[in-house]
């Protein structure tokens, strides 16, 4: 990166703190939206056996989104081009997707019964793979950036099994 084109450390620290502020909200909009299923339609839903106690869920995903923010904010560091811009897009469009996935399945699960789990679903798996297009466009701009999603897309893809497993037993 040329010296000039470098940003502030004021305005990095402060583009890292904004990618957490949006990571950290979007993983409370869900904690929000599935606190009140898991103790109501939730709780007694047939569930997989690979599926993990409630607790679970807040760490990691709050880890997750951390993660994510930080290798955001590794390839905001790059030089301004139009990859960058791409890869940034393609990142707030799988943010925007995970943002949706909690109401689609806690909040569809308990009003459409049945259906709201495999809404959810169609939703993971667009996140899934908008997460896995983000995951290549980091890795072209900034490997470390690119490496600190793949706990999400691990993650991801575990939900996804559980998404659908609970779709198919609600049938």
């Amino acid at each position: 990166m040329r010296e000039e084109s470098r940003p502030t450390r004021a305005r990095s620290l402060a583009t890292l703190l904004t990618f957490l502020i949006i990571g950290a909200t979007v993983a409370l909009i869900g904690a929000l939206v599935a606190g009140h299923a898991v103790a109501g339609w939730y709780a007694s839903a047939d569930k997989p056996m690979w599926t993990p106690a409630d607790d679970a869920f807040a760490p990691v995903l709050g880890l997750s989104y951390g993660l994510m923010a930080v290798g955001a904010w590794l390839v905001w560091l790059t030089p301004e081009t139009e990859e960058r811009s791409a890869a940034l897009t393609v990142y707030v469009l799988q943010l925007a997707l995970g943002a949706i996935w909690a109401p689609a399945f806690f909040g569809l699960g308990g009003v459409v019964g049945a259906a709201g789990p495999w809404a959810a679903l169609v939703v993971i798996v667009l996140t899934a793979i908008v997460l896995l297009a983000t995951l290549f466009r980091f890795w072209e701009l900034r490997r470390a950036g690119a490496m600190l999603l793949i706990p999400a897309f691990g993650w991801v893809l575990y939900a996804m099994t559980l998404n659908a497993a609970i779709a198919v037993l609600a049938l």
